[in-house]
């Protein structure tokens, strides 16, 4: 169920735009609120690290807790094939 208590199934959604005037406001705004959240909460920017590099990001982005990581040389590589790849 998209909303139990409406009793709407993901079936019931259309595909495209038609589908924004079916899901319920209180789920748009749990989508606000998340990403709200993650944008000004989980990965604030600070002007000392890189451009991207976010303190509580993880390895490559990922919120993980394992912190960024320390080979220097292993991030570049890792970053150079997901921008290879792109994913960046």
């Amino acid at each position: 169920y998209l909303s139990p208590s409406l009793g709407l199934k993901f079936a019931d959604v259309p595909n495209g735009l038609a589908a924004i005037s079916k899901v319920p406001g209180l789920g748009w705004s749990q989508w606000f609120i998340f990403c709200g959240l993650v944008d000004f909460g989980l990965y604030r920017s600070d002007p000392d690290r890189a451009p991207g590099d976010y303190a509580n990001g993880g390895i490559l982005g990922v919120p993980n807790a394992s912190g960024p990581m320390s080979d220097e040389e292993g991030r570049k590589k890792k970053l150079n094939s997901e921008l290879a790849n792109g994913r960046l």
